[in-house]
């Protein structure tokens, strides 16, 4: 389980890292002024660090960066799947990672064990800890709702006042082309992952004749854990019990913990780097299958300045006309668009055949194109849900807009990133961007939308609908499911069945709901809201679906039933 770190390991890895790193990516972007807080960090108290989680590379570049900054290369919580990695395994140990169990099973001991080893690495503070938040990669882009178990661990030496402090340094990791951007749409498409081995890494060196972009890495300013809790915890409890005997967490901390975790992760959000491409490729999705170029080129513009209203953090060649960005970034998605005679076109079947491994090559591209299309939603999810609440609306009236904008956060706050308790600032915070673009007016009463805002509100609500329509397919899936129980694996391809055969039939245009991820995500959902039972059967779980509920559920996403008031809105 334990990391050594060894010099020369670390060295050899380096020299390794910057030779492929070198021969995949243009260029790595760091912002500099990040890493001379972090550096500060480090020599004042024990720091955590809370990387974005899109790829393997994520945590190879960040103790390639903290090497090669003459920062101390950190200790890495990794999965128990990389030790099983001949020599590779024994490397990424020699470099800091220390592994984990994926789930500890109810083992008391070990997660005794385990939380004790990362404590002392953190009482101790020679090198930063550094884990994911989201507990595994983003298959779709979107930032995964957080794990709380190492951030309690790491959170606990704290209150127990063996550490005078600790900084939490939220990280973003930005790519411009994914590197296991295809794997990504297998496994979502129900693919099983592929097993980590050497010999899969060593057969995938083929990546190594490819260019993959720029990375951008933004490292956050250090949140000092004393400051959070500064008036929010009361740290006394922790006084009358002995520090080696383990206490249970109470309502307050676990709500605590809860909201820094979830204040990390918008952290990570804000400083995300967009590139044109996402640009592009939400443009594209909305225009699907071609688009004339120079079309293209002037809604991408027009999404440009929208994204940057809208306070996105995005990256465009200042020197470049944006033909030539636009045409650079087609050319390094090559695999997902075309150029052919003005036209830009999603590439929607492999030449040979339409279907690719068992799998439909269009719905490979189409979920290739939503993965990055997503990034975009971490920016725009509030206005969007405003303007899906808007068009949902019968009426104008404030209040009403803002009952459905609550009743979309709360169905979909297992998609996206929000603050617990915080549906009114969600609120506030949509609607500001909304009429800081001029896009809506916001009287005492109600919410209006400008004429200038029509193309803004079409756009956004584009952006999101595929998300209500993926959550109607699977209500009328559920709503048709003969079995009084199910499984979440039978659930699954029951959904993907169901689904497949309304994209065949031409009744439905919306590939996203082959997405494991939103099926799962929707699961999720239904079981918080209540449409759907869970239960534990032996060791698995089962489902059933509470049908009148469910049914009322499809009719307010279909606009059939008024969504009622939520009891907080004050307004």
């Amino acid at each position: 389980m334990s990391h050594k770190l060894r010099l020369g390991a670390i060295r050899f890895f380096a020299f390794a890292l910057s030779k492929i790193f070198k021969q995949i990516f243009s260029k790595v972007c760091v912002n500099e002024e990040g890493i001379q807080k972090l550096q500060r960090a480090i020599q004042e108290h024990p720091v955590v660090l809370l990387p974005s989680h899109r790829s393997y590379i994520d945590f190879l570049m960040l103790s390639f960066l903290l090497y090669n900054y003459d920062l101390p290369v950190p200790v890495i919580a990794a999965g128990m799947d990389f030790l099983g990695m001949k020599m590779v395994g024994e490397l990424l140990r020699m470099s800091g990672a220390f592994f984990m169990r994926r789930t500890f099973g109810g083992n008391k001991l070990y997660w005794a064990v385990f939380s004790e080893y990362v404590k002392t690495m953190l009482r101790n503070g020679y090198a930063p800890v550094e884990f994911f938040l989201e507990g595994t990669r983003s298959r779709s882009a979107k930032t995964l709702t957080p794990k709380f178990g190492l951030l309690n661990i790491v959170m606990e030496p704290f209150f127990k006042r063996e550490v005078f402090d600790t900084y939490l340094v939220p990280i973003s990791i930005s790519y411009d082309k994914i590197l296991e951007e295809t794997l990504y749409v297998y496994e979502l498409l129900g693919v099983p992952k592929p097993k980590e081995s050497t010999t899969g890494l060593l057969k995938a060196r083929k990546v190594l004749s490819e260019n993959f972009g720029t990375i951008h890495v933004y490292f956050g300013d250090p949140v000092s854990l004393r400051s959070l809790a500064a008036g929010r915890m009361s740290r006394s409890p922790y006084n009358l019990v002995p520090r080696y005997i383990p206490q249970k967490q109470s309502e307050d901390m676990h709500a605590f913990v809860t909201e820094v975790a979830y204040k990390m992760q918008l952290l990570q959000i804000q400083n995300l780097v967009l590139s044109p491409w996402a640009l592009t490729v939400a443009v594209l999705l909305q225009n699907r299958p071609s688009m004339d170029f120079d079309a293209l080129v002037e809604k991408t513009l027009w999404l440009k300045g929208l994204t940057q209203a809208f306070g996105g953090f995005l990256t465009w060649p200042d020197n470049e006309p944006a033909e030539e960005v636009i045409q650079s970034n087609i050319l390094l998605h090559s695999n997902i668009a075309s150029l052919v005679k003005d036209q830009v076109v999603l590439n929607m079947d492999s030449g040979d055949s339409e279907v690719v491994n068992g799998l439909i090559f269009q719905h490979i591209t189409l979920l290739m194109c939503s993965a990055y299309k997503n990034q975009l939603l971490n920016i725009f999810v509030r206005p969007s849900l405003v303007a899906m609440a808007l068009q949902m609306t019968p009426g104008f009236r404030k209040e009403d807009v803002y009952s459905c904008f609550h009743f979309l956060l709360s169905v979909f706050s297992d998609e996206f990133i929000f603050l617990p308790g915080n549906a009114l600032k969600d609120f506030e915070e949509g609607c500001y961007l909304l009429c800081k673009n001029e896009t809506i007016q916001v009287t005492t009463r109600d919410i209006l939308v400008t004429e200038k805002g029509n193309t803004v509100v079409e756009f956004l609500i584009g952006l999101f609908k595929p998300f209500v329509e993926c959550y109607q397919i699977i209500c009328k899936y559920l709503l048709n499911e003969e079995e009084d129980y199910f499984t979440e694996k039978q659930y699954l391809a029951g959904v993907r069945k169901f689904t497949s055969q309304l994209l065949d039939q031409g009744t439905s245009q919306c590939y996203d709901v082959l997405s494991c991820d939103i099926q799962k995500n929707a699961l999720a959902a239904f079981v918080r809201l209540g449409v759907v039972e869970k239960k534990k059967v032996n060791s698995d779980s089962a489902f059933n679906v509470n049908e009148p509920a469910m049914t009322k559920l499809e009719e307010m996403l279909g606009c059939k039933t008024p969504v009622g008031k939520p009891a907080t809105a004050k307004l």
